[in-house]
């Protein structure tokens, strides 16, 4: 027990992590960001981005194996007791759209975020910006399904 206890705590931990840096990007450092000159913006965001894929890509991983684990140890201790397990639906709204946002992180860090680092290197700082500027409505996009999947699973916990 004390197991499934550590492993929930580290999955609400790296949500908050991930929900709570893509809040921040968006609506605390983007605003600030625009009042620097667009070379420095983009400098700046690429280092802050960076270090915030790095953490979302741990958080992630956390997310994504210690809920598949209690999913899974939950399934088996049914089973074993001679019940059928049936997942309640808030879990399977969680578990899609958590990969859903995750396949979006991907997305995110490996096509557009690549293309950001590509134009900061070759010193192309419209190019950049354009590409800081693309990446900006899919955070939004993964911001709002985090907060859907808390609403849900609050929901079915009070029901």
């Amino acid at each position: 027990m004390l197991l499934y206890t550590v492993l929930k705590a580290l999955h609400l931990l790296s949500v908050i992590v991930w929900l709570g840096g893509m809040f921040f990007a968006l609506f605390c450092l983007h605003p600030a960001m625009l009042l620097l000159p667009v070379p420095e913006r983009v400098k700046v965001m690429v280092v802050a981005l960076g270090r915030f894929f790095q953490a979302v890509a741990v958080a992630a991983t956390v997310s994504l194996v210690s809920g598949a684990w209690m999913f899974g140890r939950i399934a088996r201790t049914t089973r074993e007791s001679g019940l059928a397990f049936n997942p309640p639906l808030e879990w399977l709204v969680m578990a899609g759209l958590g990969v859903l946002m995750i396949l979006i992180f991907g997305h995110i860090r490996f096509a557009l975020f690549k293309r950001v680092l590509r134009a900061a290197g070759e010193q192309n700082w419209p190019a950049a910006a354009a590409g800081l500027r693309a990446i900006r409505p899919w955070v939004a996009v993964n911001l709002a399904i985090g907060v859907a999947i808390v609403a849900v699973v609050l929901g079915g916990t009070m029901s």
